[in-house]
């Protein structure tokens, strides 16, 4: 049995990744009546873009703080502080939402690995996680703490530090390519109860902070620096050495006065100048800041930069080495992309577009010589939609689209690699699976597809010519597909697993950074859970191992579990989160404990308990 703070702790961190469209149009409705009342509280190399040169492309800046409150007055439909419901009634659910090779555009692939690295979407653009490693150590967040460990050789694996953040929800880690350097992202909530509106509701004032450690000295952590900044975390990439993080804070007036981001430096808190703040000149149902920060980890001398747009809010991000791209869907069921350049410490908004539907996460949105890429889903009314795909240049106008795919289905997962674009849809216990061209960016076409039982809810490229798919089976399973896509016309699903027990579920389903795959090793990882009915009902929870090959497909090599002996329903904390690897050890992290097993017969080298 868990404490109510421990609970609440465990679905704010579940929210921390969450965009919050949803939570965001209920907290409308509920401020809307609070307020009446009167309360207030690839590997390729990407051409070489231009000199970055300050510009405010299709942005206004506001001349003064009273021009930005008559702005908000005029355009915002909802006046009044932003109200949102206690994390304890509301849950929006996860979004459904590699090292390197010649192909990918992705790291954790290369002929010769060590170790393998975070699933990420772009080379060359790390993401935040919970779990990193660079060969020798491991670096993990586990509830409110944070630990270095020795993990290599997994014989002499011990934990050498531990950081406490109390109040704090994590957004992840980063870890410099030279290991002396860790940044931590993550928010502290305070919570203020008004307790003449109905629902428990609750203000919540939240920061949003990035710490940078020098840990040359692994058993030493030493502060080096700390940027923050009000509102709640979004999203977040590395690029060298800067970390590019992006921040919302809902735009309003209270008592006549504009509530502007503040941001903590040398011991105050100093506000952001409303002249320093972008708009585009549009009404909307409601405004947030969405500030996006530079910081450099490895001369923490260096000031961060950033820079303010005031825009509808915020859903997906995808990042290119040069281009932040954040996404917003429209309550007439579009989407506004904002498109920001990115050049080390320089930050410049460049572009806005809009496409018609909605996206379901980042890897419906890609970079490809000079153009950008996006797959949509649009609900034409609330039973029928069409999926759509459109490329637009880098002034985010579209110059081809390819509109009405799978017309009455919905995407469940995308993927654009290069000049293709592999895109599954769903209709019941169906998964068509399409093979689309983009390499003409005015006329993406269909090349072929394929109609499999159950549908994939993630992609990811085995080689030039196959794809895995993780999702479901007609049974509500989970199935692992391995696609042949060698002939464009009629791709072929090779082989599949699906993953017995009365159900099961995987993390991959909703985040891709628990996948862990390696062709040289024809090593697949995922973490899995399963409902079983024997003499009595019991619950596993744990790693299931993979065999993948061309030739003899999807076998299973065997699971791993954090579970205790005898137990017939598994802890949450001892839930398998992360797998990685390095040389031929198989770590298996929980928030309870890493495991070691060798990756040639699975057998357990040594157990370390996290306290």
């Amino acid at each position: 049995m868990f404490s109510w703070g421990y609970q609440m702790q465990k679905t704010i961190k579940k929210r921390i990744p969450i965009y919050g469209v949803t939570a965001v149009i209920l907290a409308i409705l509920l401020g809307s009546l609070c307020y009446n009342f009167g309360i207030y509280p690839t590997e390729y190399q990407p051409p070489a873009p231009p000199p970055l040169q300050p510009s405010l492309g299709p942005f206004s800046a506001f001349s003064s703080s009273e021009e930005l409150k008559n702005f908000l007055a005029t355009n915002s439909r909802t006046q009044g502080p932003f109200m949102v419901l206690s994390p304890l009634d509301v849950n929006t659910g996860p979004v459904r939402t590699m090292a390197e090779s010649s192909y990918f555009t992705a790291p954790g692939l290369s002929e010769t690995p060590k170790y393998s690295t975070t699933n990420i979407q772009v080379a060359g653009v790390d993401e935040a996680d919970i779990v990193k490693t660079d060969g020798k150590y491991i670096y993990l967040v586990s509830g409110v703490n944070i630990f270095i460990l020795k993990a290599y050789p997994a014989e002499e694996a011990q934990i050498l530090s531990k950081m406490v953040f109390n109040d704090t929800s994590f957004g992840g880690i980063f870890v410099s390519q030279d290991s002396n350097r860790l940044a931590v992202l993550g928010c502290k909530y305070k919570f203020f109860a008004f307790p003449l509106c109905p629902y428990q509701t609750f203000f919540i004032d939240v920061e949003t902070f990035v710490n940078v450690y020098d840990i040359s000295n692994k058993s030493k952590p030493t502060s080096l620096t700390n940027f923050t900044i009000t509102g709640s975390y979004f999203n977040s990439r590395m690029i060298g050495d800067y970390v590019y993080f992006v921040v919302s804070q809902p735009a309003y007036v209270i008592y006549k006065t504009v509530i502007l981001p503040q941001i903590y430096t040398n011991n105050e808190w100093k506000g952001i100048d409303a002249s320093t703040i972008l708009y585009s000149n549009v009404s909307d149902d409601y405004f947030l800041y969405t500030t996006v920060v530079a910081l450099n980890m490895q001369d923490v001398s260096e000031n961060a930069t950033y820079k303010t747009i005031m825009m509808g809010g915020t859903s997906s991000m995808y990042v290119s080495p040069s281009n932040i791209y954040i996404t917003f869907p429209e309550l007439d069921g579009n989407t506004t992309i904002y498109r920001i350049r990115i050049e080390n410490s320089t930050i410049n908004p460049e572009a806005k577009g809009e496409v018609p539907g909605h996206v379901l996460n980042q890897f419906s949105m890609d970079e490809y010589n000079n153009y950008f890429r996006i797959a949509t889903t649009k609900w034409i009314d609330w039973a029928t939609t069409q999926n759509n795909l459109y490329v637009l240049n880098m002034n985010l106008s579209i110059v081809g689209s390819l509109e009405n795919i799978a017309p009455g289905e919905a995407i469940d997962s995308a993927r654009f690699i290069e000049n293709r674009c592999y895109l599954a849809t769903s209709i019941v216990k169906k998964d068509p699976f399409f093979v689309i061209d983009v390499e003409n960016a005015t006329e993406p076409k269909i090349l072929g597809y394929l109609k499999i039982p159950g549908f994939t809810r993630y992609l990811h490229p085995y080689d030039e010519s196959h794809m895995i798919g993780v999702g479901r089976s007609e049974n509500n399973s989970v199935k692992i597909s391995l696609f042949d896509v060698s002939n464009v016309s009629a791709p072929v699903e090779i082989d599949m697993y699906s993953v017995g027990g009365v159900w099961s579920d995987t993390l991959v389903l909703t985040e891709h950074k628990a996948f862990l795959f390696e062709r040289s090793k024809d090593l697949l990882a995922i973490p899995v859970s399963i409902g079983y009915y024997g003499d009595k009902y019991w619950q596993w929870q744990g790693l299931y191992v993979f065999n993948t090959t061309l030739s003899g497909g999807i076998v299973l090599r065997g699971n791993i579990t954090h579970q205790e002996n005898g137990s017939i329903y598994w802890d949450n904390t001892y839930e398998v989160k992360r797998a990685l690897y390095i040389e031929n050890v198989l770590y298996t992290v929980s928030d309870r404990k890493i495991k070691m097993n060798s990756l040639d017969d699975l057998t357990e080298i040594k157990e370390i308990p996290i306290p």
